[in-house]
This record gives C-alpha cells, sequence and structure tokens, in this order.
C-alpha cells in the first residue's frame, strides 16, 4: 500500500513538473525562433520545474527516499538547476544581447526582467554558499540557505507570472503554485518557532 502511495504522489508530482515544460513544445510563441531561443526557453522551463523538488528533497519529504539519498539528489539537482540557468541566460544574450544587458543593469522597462535576473543573483549567491558551507556554522548555512531558496522562488514565480511565456497561463499557474507550496514548506520547517 505504502509503493503505491508513493508512486501516486511521485507521478503527481512529474505531471506537474513536465506538464508545463512539455507545453513549451506547443508554444505559439516559439513559432519561426532560433533554436537557441527554444533551448533557452526549455531550459528556463526546466529549472523552475527543479524548484518543485528542491525544497522537498533534503528535508526528507520525498516519498520513498532516505534523507541521506535525497540530500545527494538535492545537490546533484541543484548543480543541474545552475546550469539551466546559464543555458537559459546564454541562450537569451545570444538572441538579445541588449534585452540581456538592460535586465542585468535593472533598467529593463519590463518588470518581469527584475524578477529574474532577483531570482539569478539568488541562484548564484546559492551556489557561492554551497561551495564555502563547511566554513558556516550549520545553523547560519540551513536559514541562510533556504532563506535563498524563499528569494529565489518568489523571483522566478513573479518572473514567470508577469510574462506572456511559452508554457502557457495553466501551466505556469500550476507549477508557480508547486514552487511556492514546496518552498514555504521547508521555509516553515526551518524558521519555525520551537517550543521551549
Amino acid at each position: 500500500m505504502a509503493r503505491l502511495r508513493h508512486a501516486f504522489i511521485w507521478a503527481i508530482l512529474l505531471i506537474v513538473m513536465l506538464g508545463p515544460v512539455l507545453a513549451i513544445s506547443a508554444s505559439p510563441l516559439l513559432a519561426y525562433r532560433q533554436p537557441v531561443y527554444i533551448l533557452a526557453s526549455f531550459a528556463g522551463g526546466i529549472a523552475m520545474a527543479l524548484l518543485v523538488i528542491q525544497p522537498l528533497l533534503p528535508n526528507n519529504d520525498m516519498p520513498g527516499l532516505t534523507r541521506r539519498f535525497g540530500r545527494m539528489i538535492h545537490r546533484g539537482t541543484g548543480a543541474v538547476l545552475v546550469a539551466m540557468l546559464a543555458v537559459h541566460i546564454g541562450g537569451l544574450w545570444i538572441t538579445s544581447p541588449p534585452d540581456v544587458v538592460d535586465a542585468l543593469l535593472l533598467r529593463s522597462p519590463t518588470p518581469f526582467s527584475i524578477w529574474g535576473v532577483l531570482a539569478m543573483w539568488g541562484v548564484i549567491v546559492t551556489a557561492a554558499l554551497a561551495a564555502w558551507r563547511r566554513k558556516l556554522k550549520p545553523k547560519t548555512w540551513q536559514r541562510g540557505h533556504v532563506g535563498l531558496a524563499a528569494l529565489i522562488a518568489v523571483g522566478t514565480v513573479f518572473h514567470v507570472i508577469l510574462i506572456d511565456g511559452t508554457m502557457g497561463n495553466v501551466g505556469k499557474a500550476v507549477l508557480s503554485g508547486a514552487v511556492v507550496l514546496a518552498t514555504g514548506l521547508a521555509v516553515w520547517r526551518v524558521w519555525r518557532p520551537r517550543r521551549a
């Protein structure tokens, strides 16, 4: 019975994560676009999909996984997330350097760009913090890491919601809701008040 429940939960997670990403391939916004732009769109979608499971993996919230294995996968998906972000931004840079420069300098007229840059810096600082983890106190590391995860989630959700993107309205709403719920659970676990 437990295996059936675990399989059901994994199936729901995969549908929530992969459905919006697969919807990108049917988007009319990609018609006549360069292959590098299409690759950048998919990379952004994959990165956001990973944000659904990233907060769940290290806290033993994924059914059928041990805490140790979940943390190992968490590190691996974190590296994939950084790579997908690099592909997303690199692809957009190749297709439209002025837009990327405006976004990075926070002078873009489109608010979704500002939120995307905020999320990008959150990912970069998180990766740097992970590299220096052993030099930090465990509680400092945990709270900083989870705080940055919240920043990444909020920035990403606003970036996706505000843009007329390739995932479509339903896909991005479902994925955004899942990211907020998963990240909210991780933040609550770390920052909840402890009983004396």
